[in-house]
């Protein structure tokens, strides 16, 4: 970020209105400098070797497959520019998308639904959080998860109460405690004991909030876990 707190991004978007449709929306937020906008996998990577921008926000499918060029640029970048956040847009809900962006980690990186360009404030956030080495999930990805992988009666998922629950998403999504506390309603007392609940039952150390994410994420991808 500069002097300002403006953060510096690229956006990378096939679909020429709804890229413009972005970077104005960002732009007017008052604080986001977009310093390129892209129209595929390519000219993004090489935006962000030049420019080494501060985040990134792409869309999943891009030329010239149109399959998951969005999520392979995402790992590349973490790889290779650590210091520069993605957040990937999709229009699918489908956790599988989710699962292979964090194959290798989820910190610096976001997965949101399109559905959420409409809501500046949950896209600046997501964006800043990345930029912080932070995750983000849609929360709409984490109920998928959660209630496929607590179908099954043996699934450590299926001893949570339902506030453990919804703790359990809200923690997915990179919230503190404090965070929790505002979205749920707690007191800090109660947040607390519902997150050592949680990591007691889903045998998960608790570490810090972004590790918290990655170890939530584990635990969601491994059935036997």
């Amino acid at each position: 970020m500069d002097e300002s707190g403006t953060l510096r991004v690229v956006i990378a978007e096939d679909n020429y209105l709804v890229r413009e449709g972005l970077r104005r929306l960002l732009e007017d937020s008052g604080e986001i400098d977009v310093v390129a906008s892209t129209g595929n996998a390519t000219e993004l990577r090489d935006a962000v070797r030049r420019l080494t921008p501060q985040a990134v926000l792409t869309d999943i499918r891009m030329p010239p497959g149109h399959h998951m060029e969005g999520i392979d640029a995402a790992r590349d970048i973490r790889a290779t520019h650590p210091e520069t956040g993605v957040v990937v847009l999709s229009q699918h809900a489908d956790e599988s998308y989710a699962l292979a962006l964090f194959a290798d980690g989820s910190a610096g990186l976001g997965y949101l639904l399109k559905d959420r360009i409409g809501d500046l404030e949950d896209l600046v956030h997501a964006l800043r959080e990345v930029c912080a080495g932070g995750s983000v999930i849609d929360p709409q990805i984490v109920d998928t998860l959660v209630r496929r992988r607590s179908a099954g009666a043996t699934s450590p998922l299926a001893a949570l109460s339902p506030r453990e629950l919804e703790v359990l998403r809200e923690m997915a999504q990179g919230k503190t405690n404090a965070g929790i506390e505002q979205s749920l309603f707690l007191s800090s007392s109660t947040v607390e004991k519902h997150v050592n609940a949680i990591f007691t039952k889903l045998r998960l150390p608790e570490t810090g909030v972004h590790r918290r994410v990655a170890a939530v994420l584990a635990f969601l991808q491994n059935d036997a876990a």
